[in-house]
């Protein structure tokens, strides 16, 4: 969870000298920053998490790092604590504010909007962040992470023109807040297809308990071929 220049840095040093490794950043890395923690009336346990916000700048240094290919993909490090009840244990000891923030729901959207619309990144980087790429660096891929004849159908429908408000009052989350609150964004999914089948049919839940399949994942660098020839016949 890349958040500052001087850790994307040290990723480009290291793959300029032909080291594999590779880099993952979150979107609140890339639009939130430290004066978030500053807020009044303890607002600011709402961004307690690990690694912490950074100072400004260094969003655009990200941003760069995702454009070059120095950083590869986008996490969101979910982990939701509910601001009344759980992260206002700490009000009297900031060590005892519950580290972690709700960022998942609103992933895709902030790296289109703040993206791809904004020329940061193109459209094709955009799949290829969010989806392509950490296929195959999770052994998953063709199985996973693109659009062919015989591998898994998992399509997210995502509509580039909606625009909207992030706000808990919306959000789906199990959460009483947001950490994006009042963040103007354009494009949101709609639906989610899950090896053929809707999961989100526009924007509500129509999955199957117990639909879900235990995924087999290569070896890093190594193609899957889990149930390859099995899927071509189907």
């Amino acid at each position: 969870h890349v958040s500052c220049a001087d850790a994307a840095r040290k990723i480009a040093e290291a793959r300029a000298k032909g080291i594999d490794v590779w880099g993952e950043t979150c979107p609140q890395y890339l639009v939130l920053d430290q004066s978030y923690l500053e807020r009044p009336n303890f607002e600011g346990a709402k961004y307690v998490w690990s690694p912490p916000l950074r100072e400004k700048w260094n969003q655009e240094v990200l941003w760069n790092a995702l454009k070059t290919g120095q950083l590869q993909t986008i996490g969101s490090d979910q982990c939701s604590f509910d601001f009344n009840g759980q992260k206002d244990l700490g009000r009297d000891d900031f060590s005892k504010i519950p580290n972690g923030g709700p960022i998942i729901e609103d992933r895709l959207s902030i790296l289109f909007s703040e993206g791809v619309k904004k020329g940061r990144i193109s459209l094709n980087q955009f799949v290829d962040i969010t989806s392509t790429r950490i296929a195959k660096l999770f052994g998953l891929y063709p199985k996973k992470g693109t659009i062919a004849v015989g591998v898994d159908a998992d399509v997210v429908i995502f509509d580039p023109t909606i625009e909207r408000v992030i706000s808990a009052e919306s959000h789906h989350m199990a959460v009483d807040y947001n950490a994006f609150e009042g963040m103007k964004v354009i494009g949101e999914p709609v639906s989610v297809l899950s090896r053929g089948e809707f999961v989100i049919r526009d924007k509500k839940f129509v999955g199957k308990i117990g639909s879900g399949q235990y995924l087999k994942r290569a070896k890093y660098g190594e193609r899957n071929h889990t149930n390859e020839s099995e899927s071509l016949t189907m």
